[in-house]
């Protein structure tokens, strides 16, 4: 069984994986002195309610702020794996960074893809990650999993404490989960800072939790390579899904020539 492979099988039974020191140093460092950067140039402030954090600091819409996030959704150890489990018409459906402060309580046991509403257990629709920045441990608040449980029928009760375990990994490290995985952030009971950057997909066919196209401005995306922007949103699913007047997003906004063809076109080809 090659490495992928385990992973993809982890993520079926268990609801996710960890990939060791996947992350190359230099980008990691790059990565944390980013969000400090823009933690102090944005004036990033805590959120006021529970599942956010009351200190834990969090910024949003990453790509729109530095080039050094456009590496996160196409990295080569995370991306390969994503496409396993969704498939190679999944999107970015959102790229934060979720810094928790000490003290902090844990995040209220949640799934991610509650929003959707569909009956579970039910085809993977969401597949998320978390890039390690620092140490994850146990006492500085690593996410908290509860292995098995994207195979169950019913999700968590908002605010009930449930049995989990922490899903600890040292500095460099991915973990990746089945959007379904029961799981929330840990506590902070250390004298540091627990530093993450949550990189989140979709399938290709379901709407993104941040508005990718009309987020981020038309000069940065400009920038993106194709696979990127595909990534985003300016492509099209199965040739037909998210097309505008029978051309890519990325054609028709960005003059992209980018080979679309529309599904029905393509059928004609194939006879």
């Amino acid at each position: 069984m090659t490495e992928l492979s385990q992973h993809l099988k982890n993520i079926e039974t268990d609801g996710y994986t960890i990939l060791k020191n996947a992350i190359e140093p230099e980008l990691v460092d790059a990565l944390n002195n980013a969000l400090c950067e823009l933690e102090e140039r944005l004036a990033i402030t805590p959120s006021k309610n529970t599942f956010e954090g009351h200190n834990t600091v969090r910024i949003y819409n990453l790509l729109a702020h530095n080039a050094i996030f456009q590496q996160i959704p196409v990295h080569a150890k995370l991306l390969p794996v994503v496409e396993g489990v969704l498939d190679e018409g999944c999107l970015v459906s959102s790229l934060s960074s979720i810094s928790i402060d000490s003290p902090e309580l844990s995040q209220p046991i949640h799934v991610d893809d509650t929003l959707m509403q569909l009956r579970r257990p039910h085809q993977t629709v969401v597949c998320n990650s978390m890039w390690a920045l620092t140490d994850f441990t146990e006492e500085n608040g690593a996410t908290r999993i509860v292995p098995g449980s994207h195979l169950w029928n019913d999700t968590p009760e908002y605010k009930k404490n449930y049995d989990s375990i922490p899903a600890e990994m040292s500095r460099g490290s991915l973990l990746i989960w089945n959007g379904s995985l029961w799981h929330g952030g840990g506590a902070n009971n250390s004298n540091s800072r627990r530093v993450g950057i949550a990189m989140n997909y979709c399938a290709g066919y379901i709407r993104q939790q941040e508005n990718q196209q009309l987020g981020l401005p038309k000069k940065i995306v400009e920038q993106f390579s194709t696979r990127l922007l595909h990534l985003i949103g300016y492509g099209t699913y199965n040739g037909l899904i998210g097309h505008i007047d029978k051309q890519s997003p990325g054609q028709r906004l960005l003059g992209k020539d980018d080979n679309f063809l529309n599904i029905w076109d393509a059928a004609d080809e194939k006879k």
